[in-house]
């Protein structure tokens, strides 16, 4: 099949498109750099032509609302009118486990209205809800520093690699739409706290992490189980411990 991942030379996006090329797909990497513009329509349709899925992992630039809003909007409608006219039969888009749960934040009304569009399109889909990655615990943790400490609330919390998020999106692109969502999180449930503190201990980085029900998640108050799947998840199988001693090490410090 000829599978158009959009966003696919970003994090998820780059594994997601070697997954499907390890299967014989004929994946094709849409992205700014090879050519391809969700927000002025450059292009999309030579990019369609001729496409039966498309894999959108696309994300705003900005966590404002307004403009993370004008980002879904402009570019979900440019993608569904380049399906349409190619005769695309599957899109199949990444959210986040809990958008519905978290709408005193900006963003995830931002979200939370990508997700109606998709639903409202003429397309098939599937949504993928995922939980955090790996990968972004240590911008959790720069983002929770208040007094030199990082606080966190101490509610549930299941983060993933994001090789699993890329498996997981491979395997909806390839079975059929489901006109729903599927849920996808880490084999682990922990206390927020917990994984930060770990990954920064790993790291050496001396910050002290704190337990505070009081803090805040990105700025917005988040219930227990705010952040994590309802029962029947599909869950990935890589571990906190494997990933913290096999993935890249962060970058340096800025100087």
């Amino acid at each position: 099949m000829k599978i158009i991942v959009i966003g696919g030379t970003g994090l998820i996006g780059s594994k997601t498109v070697e997954l499907l090329k390890q299967r014989n797909h004929d994946a094709v990497a849409a992205a700014p750099s090879t050519g391809v513009n969700t927000i002025t329509g450059d292009g999309l349709a030579e990019v369609m032509a001729g496409a039966d899925v498309v894999v959108d992992l696309s994300n705003s630039p900005s966590f404002e609302e307004q403009a993370a809003t004008d980002f879904f909007r402009t570019a979900g409608a440019n993608v569904t009118a380049a399906e349409v006219a190619a005769g695309v039969r599957h899109h199949v888009a990444l959210s986040v486990v809990g958008t519905e749960r978290l709408q005193a934040s900006g963003y995830f009304r931002a979200k939370l209205a990508q997700e109606r569009l998709i639903k409202a399109s003429p397309i098939p889909y599937t949504l993928v809800h995922a939980t955090q990655f790996f990968e972004f615990l240590r911008t959790i943790a720069q983002f929770s520093v208040v007094d030199g400490a990082v606080r966190l609330p101490p509610v549930q919390f299941q983060p993933m690699a994001a090789q699993d998020v890329a498996a997981a999106m491979v395997e909806a692109a390839l079975a059929a739409p489901l006109n729903g969502t599927i849920e996808v999180a880490g084999p682990e449930i922990f206390t927020l706290d917990e994984p930060i503190r770990r990954v920064l201990a790993h790291d050496g980085d001396a910050h002290e992490v704190i337990s505070d029900p009081a803090a805040p998640y990105f700025g917005v108050a988040v219930s227990d189980r705010a952040l994590v799947p309802d029962a029947g998840a599909r869950l990935g199988s890589t571990s906190l411990d494997w990933w913290l001693t096999h993935a890249p090490p962060p970058p340096p410090p800025a100087r």
